[in-house]
Order: structure tokens, then sequence, then C-alpha cells
């Protein structure tokens, strides 16, 4: 789904979650820094999310994983993550639900 970019903060869920109901969390650590958006690093695979297990209300840490992000831009050789972009990651199924990092900012590139 193209949209777009998102940066730390970022709101995102896991279905199924780590025990089967879905988890949610947020994009925590971006690891690149040669992409920006109003001075924050754009997300790319290969970013850190911190999830919250929905039945033991532990937290954990999950890498976004490659497909299901961006195909036309990349950075640093990772695919850009958008609002929208479904990517599976661990046990399921990523879906970015924003908010964006630049709204004025859209990837229409397929996932």
């Amino acid at each position: 789904m193209s949209g777009p970019p998102v940066t730390v903060g970022c709101s995102v869920m896991l279905s199924p979650g780590a025990a089967g109901p879905p988890d949610s969390g947020v994009i925590t650590a971006v690891l690149q820094v040669i992409a920006t958006a109003g001075g924050m690093p754009l997300a790319v695979t290969g970013s850190l999310c911190t999830l919250v297990n929905s039945v033991s209300g532990v937290p954990y840490v999950l890498p976004i994983g490659q497909p299901g992000a961006s195909t036309g831009v990349t950075i640093g050789g990772q695919a850009l993550v958008r609002v929208g972009d479904r990517i599976p990651s661990g046990p399921g199924i990523l879906t970015v639900l924003g908010p964006p990092a630049a709204p004025f900012v859209s990837d229409g590139n397929a996932p």
C-alpha cells in the first residue's frame, strides 16, 4: 500500500501477536540517519518496534521485516516504511497505523 513515510513514535499492530491476540506498540528505533523528514529519521525495514503482549502485558522488541514495505524507495538498501504497510514480521503481520512523519510526502510504489 502506498502512503506517507513514518518515523519514531508511529503506532503499529502485530496480528496475530506473540500469544495469539493482536499486540500493539510503536516504532522506537530507526537505525538509518541518511534520510529525514522534519528532523526525524524515516523508518525503514530493520527499524525496531516495541510491542506489548496483549495477554501478559510484557513488552518485547520486534524488527520490521523486509517484504511488504516500499519496492521503489530504499534508503541504505532498506525499504521505506509507510502508513498502511502490512509487513510480515515475527509471528504475524505488522500493520503500520501512523501518524506519518511527513504527511506532505507520499510514496506511490507497490509494497
